[in-house]
């Protein structure tokens, strides 16, 4: 069965006149008998009902129809969602980021972006590096936001911008009127920080081991803002990225000297996977906002 057969089903159906059909169809008559016929014994039934001359839509036909009307439109929605995909300035995005990345860096991003692309919207998903390189290979994000981490080809990662690191102590701690300190200042606190196999995780223990240090882990944790919430309580330290949420009344943040501390934020996507024309917008957006 082809669409075309469809088209002509319907026209004649509409006029009920085989002559004036294929006038309007501008075929031949013999073309439209023979369509017909083709799509009437592909379908087991007889659509018209012949009188003489005359043609009639038959209870077969109108049944019929009914569902090839409903697939007509169907059909011109998807050509209508089509057009609007291939657009940049409609569509959807999939995008995935870090959780730290959303109380101010992701909402001022999307904000700016929808400036210049107000019809455009997103489907977010906030997840660790990891899990979010796992729903991009399974082609469940677009884009994503995460730390810098191992990537194998088709995924393309890009580097963004660079969060520096700081010991956060609370603010009753001997350390917290400092200015600065070295990680060796920090050697035997009880350390609290996200559980093995984060991304933060991996470059905080980067940081120690390029000074000798291993950490004395306190708590291993889920969640940043839990993190700081144990350090509020003095219950150990973290080294962690600036937030504006952290609470300046119970922790303090210290910047760390002779050791660069620092995590690396980009942005990764699939180079094999046709992107709709609004990522495409927004990954180019994105690579010059952080400049």
């Amino acid at each position: 069965m082809e669409w075309q057969q469809l088209h002509y089903f319907s026209t004649l159906a509409k006029i009920q006149h085989m002559t004036r059909a294929a006038e309007e169809l501008s075929i031949s008559q013999p073309a439209l008998s023979r369509s017909i016929a083709r799509l009437e014994e592909e379908l087991g039934v007889p659509l018209f009902d012949r009188h003489g001359r005359g043609i009639y839509l038959n209870h077969f036909g109108q049944s019929f129809l009914k569902r090839v009307k409903t697939m007509r439109l169907e059909y011109d929605r998807a050509i209508l969602e089509l057009q609007e995909l291939n657009n940049p300035d409609y569509g959807m995005i999939s995008l995935g980021f870090l959780h730290t990345l959303g109380t101010n860096v992701v909402p001022d991003l999307l904000r700016d972006f929808g400036k210049r692309f107000p019809h455009v919207h997103f489907k977010l998903t906030q997840n660790y590096s990891y899990d979010q390189l796992k729903l991009l290979q399974a082609g469940e994000l677009d884009v994503c936001l995460l730390a810098a981490i191992d990537t194998e080809p088709p995924v393309v990662w890009q580097e963004l911008w660079r969060d520096e690191l700081f010991i956060m102590v609370p603010s009753d701690h001997p350390l917290a009127a400092r200015t600065s300190v070295t990680l060796h200042d920090v050697a035997d606190e009880p350390f609290i920080h996200l559980k093995e196999g984060y991304a933060l995780r991996k470059n905080v223990e980067r940081c120690f081991g390029e000074c000798g240090i291993t950490p004395h882990w306190a708590y291993e944790l889920d969640e940043v803002s839990t993190i700081a919430g144990f350090v509020a309580a003095g219950l150990g330290i973290t080294l962690l990225p600036h937030d504006d949420n952290y609470n300046p009344e119970r922790v303090v943040l210290l910047p760390v000297k002779n050791t660069v501390c620092e995590r690396i934020i980009g942005m990764a996507w699939l180079n094999h996977k046709t992107a709709l024309p609004a990522a495409t917008e927004f990954k180019k957006f994105a690579s010059t906002y952080f400049q």
